[in-house]
């Protein structure tokens, strides 16, 4: 027994020896980062206190959360907004687009699914650019051309927020649908056809067959997708930012998600003890979720 004893903490200690690199680089680029955060989010760090800032306890979450006019809860109902709507969006059109993907005798059908593809291949960096100059561009952009031609006059897609909203969702579904429209097409793929014979001599029609075959059948296929996808569209930083906020390029709208509304307090007004409050606000939201996601099996189980 103790020879036993002595080779199980023998190998132990040998597993820790060899994971030792592996967890001292996980500690250096992911803990410490957080915890250095959370420690700077309880002082006032700005450009003006950058090595003489005290430590102020929870005032900067207080005014994140308790001060209405500070801009975090509109960017945080924005965000929100931003997220649901996306991801309807995109559940609703690639099952559609995927639907189409899968009809009988559909011609080029790898073809198509190639093309889909193209948008999520190119980096999104090029593509959310060549939408801003190319497409809602004020003087040159296609939409402003298109309009001149039908006699219409120019307009400014960026320029207020109802509308910088809508372009900067429109950027974002063609960046994220290819995915989804992959994931659902696979999931289509794998539903027996024996369902839908059934369904069919029985009178069912396209919504009973959707509601009562397809749904039930993709869900537990697009489900991990589908949480994978509201992280993202959550944190995402890139398309408003790029589209509406970008340093010497705004366009004159001022929305908001709580990345953005993080970055501009962190690098514009340099107000580093606030941001990292905002960020690790953030952090916490996802934590929470991210439980609340993973407890439902368990519960339903």
């Amino acid at each position: 027994m103790k020879k036993t004893n002595t080779r199980k903490k023998y190998g132990t200690l040998i597993s820790y020896l060899w994971s030792a690199p592996s967890l001292i680089l996980i500690c250096l680029i992911v803990i410490f980062p957080i915890l250095y955060t959370g420690y700077i989010s309880l002082t006032n760090m700005n450009v003006y206190h950058w090595f003489t800032y005290d430590v102020i306890g929870l005032r900067n979450y207080q005014e994140a959360l308790l001060v209405f006019d500070s801009g975090f809860l509109s960017a945080l109902l924005l965000t929100i907004v931003w997220t649901v709507a996306n991801m309807i969006l995109q559940l609703v059109i690639a099952y559609l687009l995927a639907n189409l993907l899968n009809t009988k005798g559909l011609r080029l059908r790898n073809c198509y699914r190639t093309l889909l593809i193209v948008p999520w291949a190119m980096p999104g960096y090029v593509s959310i650019l060549l939408w801003k100059t190319g497409m809602f561009n004020s003087q040159f952009g296609l939409l402003n051309q298109w309009m001149e031609k039908l006699g219409f006059s120019p307009v400014r897609w960026l320029a207020n927020d109802t509308s910088a909203f809508l372009c900067c969702t429109i950027v974002n579904l063609w960046l994220a649908l290819p995915f989804m429209i992959t994931i659902i097409d696979g999931a289509l793929q794998s539903v027996d056809q024996s369902y839908y014979e059934s369904a069919l001599l029985d009178g069912a029609g396209w919504l009973q067959r959707t509601r009562y075959i397809t749904i039930p059948a993709i869900r537990p296929i697009i489900a991990p997708s589908v949480v994978i996808t509201i992280f993202t569209t959550f944190k995402q930083f890139d398309v408003i930012y790029l589209l509406t906020q970008q340093a010497g390029a705004k366009t004159g709208a001022h929305i908001h998600t709580i990345l953005t509304y993080a970055y501009e307090n962190a690098f514009i007004t340099n107000n580093y003890g606030y941001s990292s409050a905002v960020s690790m606000i953030i952090f916490v939201i996802l934590i929470l979720f991210s439980y609340v996601i993973h407890m439902k099996p368990k519960e339903e189980s």
